[in-house]
């Protein structure tokens, strides 16, 4: 599997793993949990917020950003759409750049000011693995306040999106 298939099915996961995550949200009762459901929506701000400005040093403009998060937490909806919007903007861009472009790297300036180089696949492969720390810690506090998370790992979405994945299939040794 190359780089570019294998970015492209992880922002693929990403995208349906922030839109099953938001829909959770925004079925939680905004007055019941209230400490927990706000702290759940700035990190998935948070989130969208580091993706957007991962998106601007991929495409080398100013994200406009002084730190990684708003001060104002938008609602779920409101929040969701961003996202959506911001999903759609990463499966966009991964269509277009080249395996060559991928290996490129990107000097960038950090919200803190810290100087920093990445390569674009590499800048990729942060925002996915970003989002899903995050996810997974937002998922934690859901169980504990007794609201299931969903079952958003890559292999809950490989086998969804692609359910003939479940068929049993007989593999050859490697080297066979």
């Amino acid at each position: 599997m190359s780089a570019w298939t294998l970015l492209k099915s992880l922002l693929a996961y990403q995208a349906w793993a922030n839109d099953a995550l938001l829909e959770k949200l925004a079925g939680m009762d905004p007055r019941r949990n209230s400490k927990e459901r706000h702290a759940a929506l700035r990190l998935m701000n948070h989130i969208h917020v580091v993706s957007r400005i991962f998106a601007a040093h991929l495409t080398g403009v100013a994200h406009g950003y002084a730190s990684d998060n708003t001060e104002e937490t938008p609602e779920p909806a409101q929040l969701g759409a961003a996202m959506a919007e911001s999903d759609r903007w990463y499966l966009d861009y991964v269509e277009t750049v080249s395996e060559q472009q991928l290996s490129e790297p990107v000097a960038f300036t950090f919200t803190d000011g810290d100087k920093a180089c990445m390569t674009r696949q590499e800048m990729l492969t942060h925002v996915v693995l970003h989002g899903s720390y995050h996810r997974g810690e937002i998922g934690r506090m859901q169980a504990m306040i007794a609201v299931p998370p969903p079952w958003d790992t890559y292999a809950a979405h490989l086998h969804r999106t692609e359910p003939s994945r479940r068929l049993q299939v007989r593999l050859e040794p490697l080297g066979a």
